[in-house]
């Protein structure tokens, strides 16, 4: 599914992002992890981090922040993740969540946002960027959200070697 964050955006992308984020556990020690490839150029670059004490939810979204980060310059970039929180909280949630003042409704009245220093990051970062979303399924043979899955793994278990 893709779904573009802004209508107008007519333009192939000069960048694709390519992201995942885990938890052994939950919350629990996790992971994040990117590739960048620029189009033109075909060249790629690889990032990735870990944390102790996290969720998948936030892996999932500092992947996706970490990886528009590394962005210079206004760009025209697809991301790509297997993370339904992230594709529906860009796509769907978060209009919503900022018209509330970054608060959503429960059964029990108004609660602030799960992740929402997260939520703003990345809500400036795809204010700055021409954002194209587009979800894959995890853990299907999609050669680059299953790399990004090693790196992430591999991150949090070398964190956790480490201390």
């Amino acid at each position: 599914m893709t779904l573009p964050l802004f209508p107008s955006f007519a333009s192939d992308p000069e960048v694709i992002i390519f992201t995942d984020g885990g938890c052994s556990g939950n919350p629990g020690p996790g992971g994040w992890a990117f590739i960048l490839r620029h189009i033109a150029s075909d060249k790629e670059h690889e990032g990735f981090g870990a944390e102790i004490e996290t969720t998948n939810n936030r892996m999932e979204l500092i992947a996706v922040i970490e990886g528009l980060s590394t962005l210079t310059r206004s760009t025209s970039v697809q991301v790509v993740t297997d993370s339904s929180y992230v594709e529906k909280g860009l796509s769907e949630w978060m209009p919503r969540w900022k018209a509330n003042r970054w608060r959503r409704k429960t059964s029990h009245g108004w609660a602030e946002v799960k992740n929402m220093d997260l939520w703003e990051k990345l809500d400036r970062l795809a204010q700055t960027h021409q954002v194209i979303l587009h979800r894959v399924k995890g853990h299907a043979g999609h050669l680059e959200n299953e790399r990004c899955d090693e790196l992430a793994v591999q991150a949090y278990k070398d964190l956790m070697r480490d201390i």
